[in-house]
C-alpha cells in the first residue's frame, strides 16, 4: 500500500464537493491577521488586528493559527486555488517576523510565554502549572508549519518548524527525566509525533531523541506491557500521545514500540 498526496486529487460535483465548497467559504471569512495577533503581542510586536475572542483570548491564545496553517495548506492542494497559498505565505511570512523578534526560536501565543518559558528551562513549574495546557497550544503550530511545508510548499515553514525544535529542544534540555514526566502530566497534543517528524525532514537523528523525551511514561509503559489503562481517560488528550509512539516506531525500526502503539 502507497499513499498518493491530496493534490492529486479534485472531487467532482457530489456532497464531497459541496462539504469543500463549505469549507472553502468559511476559512476565507477568517482574518489571518487576528489570528497572528497573539504571536505579535508575545513577540512584542504590534497587532495588526484584535484577536478573537473566547478561547484565542482566554489563555488558549494562538492555538487556531496552527490548526488554519494545516487548512490551507490542505486546500490549497485539494484545490490548487492561489488564494489558500497566498494566505499560507503571509502567515507563514509573519510568524517568521514574531520568531526574529523574539531570537531564541520561540514563536507562540501563549499569554505571557517569555517569563512563563523562562522559569520552566530552569525546572520552575510555577507558572507553567497556572496557564492552560502550553504544549498544546504549541503542538498546533508545529503541526501547522510542518503541514504549511510538506503539504502546502512553503519552504519558509520548515525554517521556522526547525528553529522553534531547536529552541524546545534547549527549554527542556536542563529537565530531569522526572521533571519532563511531570510536564506531561499536562495535556500536551502530539509533541512526540511533531519532533519525530522534524527528524524525517531534516534527516538529523536528534529530533528523534527529544521526541522520545515527549513520550508520556504513563500511558507507555501500560501499553508497553499490554495492560489496559485507558479506562477514564480524555481520549482526546491520549490518542496523539499513542500515534506519536507510532511515528518514533517507524522511523527509529522500535518493534517494542510499535507493539504499544498497536495494542
Amino acid at each position: 500500500m502507497q499513499a498518493f498526496p491530496l493534490s492529486d486529487v479534485r472531487l467532482l460535483k457530489s456532497p464531497f464537493l459541496a462539504a469543500e465548497q463549505t469549507d472553502m467559504s468559511y476559512m476565507l471569512k477568517l482574518d489571518p491577521d487576528r489570528l497572528l495577533a497573539p504571536f505579535l503581542r508575545e513577540a512584542g510586536l504590534k497587532p495588526k488586528a484584535k484577536s478573537y475572542g473566547n478561547w484565542e483570548n482566554e489563555g488558549l491564545d494562538g492555538h487556531t493559527a496552527g490548526h488554519y496553517l494545516t487548512a490551507l495548506a490542505q486546500m490549497y492542494a485539494a484545490t490548487g486555488k492561489p488564494v489558500f497559498k497566498n494566505r499560507l505565505d503571509y502567515m507563514v511570512s509573519e510568524l517568521k517576523r514574531c520568531q526574529d523578534n523574539n531570537k531564541d526560536g520561540y514563536v507562540g501565543g501563549v499569554p505571557g510565554s517569555m517569563e512563563m518559558w523562562a522559569k520552566l528551562k530552569n525546572g520552575d513549574f510555577s507558572l507553567f502549572d497556572k496557564k492552560w495546557v502550553p504544549w498544546y497550544n504549541l503542538h498546533k503550530l508545529f503541526a501547522g508549519l510542518r503541514d504549511a511545508y510538506l503539504i502546502g510548499g512553503n519552504i519558509q515553514a520548515k525554517e521556522v518548524l526547525v528553529k522553534f525544535t531547536d529552541w524546545a529542544a534547549d527549554e527542556t534540555s536542563g529537565l530531569t527525566e522526572q521533571q519532563m514526566q511531570s510536564m506531561l502530566n499536562t495535556e500536551h497534543g502530539g509533541m512526540n509525533e511533531v519532533f519525530a517528524d522534524v527528524a524525517m525532514i531534516t534527516g538529523e537523528k536528534k529530533y528523534l531523541a527529544l521526541a522520545k523525551r515527549f513520550d508520556h511514561q504513563a500511558i507507555l509503559t501500560p501499553l508497553e506491557k499490554r495492560e489496559d489503562k485507558l479506562n477514564g481517560l480524555h481520549a482526546n488528550t491520549q490518542i496523539p500521545k499513542v500515534i506519536g509512539f507510532e511515528r518514533i516506531a517507524e522511523l527509529n525500526n522500535d518493534k517494542q514500540l510499535d507493539n504499544a502503539a498497536r495494542f
